[in-house]
């Protein structure tokens, strides 16, 4: 069982900066891809970004890639996502997730954290 717990969400104006934060506990297999989805209200779910935990490769959506980094800390077991240039688009509940498997960009993930929520205004 893998557990999730977000933080580090809040309002932040267009154009600034905020980093995210998700600590998980649990099983961690060679195969462990650990997200960032996010989801604003009457959207579907979007993948952002990911990271595989064995070699650091990543992912990003379109919409983020040159904005938002991803990145892992092996030693906390905490994983960041570093949202840079914000946009009021950005607005939505962050949502960590995991997953074993090879598929980075993808919104098929296994558990779930709770979710923090960013709001950027314009």
């Amino acid at each position: 069982q893998v557990q999730l717990v977000e933080s580090g969400g809040g309002l932040v104006q267009a154009g600034g900066s905020l980093r995210l934060s998700c600590v998980f506990s649990g099983r961690i297999v060679s195969t462990t891809i650990l997200a960032w989805l996010r989801q604003a209200p009457g959207k579907e779910r979007q993948f952002v970004a990911g990271i595989r935990w064995s070699d650091g490769g990543t992912a990003y959506a379109d919409s983020v890639r040159g904005r938002f980094t991803i990145s892992s800390d092996n030693a906390k077991n905490t994983v960041y996502l570093q949202m840079n240039s914000v946009e009021p688009e950005d607005t939505a509940a962050y949502i960590c997730a995991a997953r074993a498997g090879t598929t980075i960009a993808t919104t098929t993930y296994n558990y779930w954290g709770q979710g923090t929520q960013v709001t950027v205004s314009s």
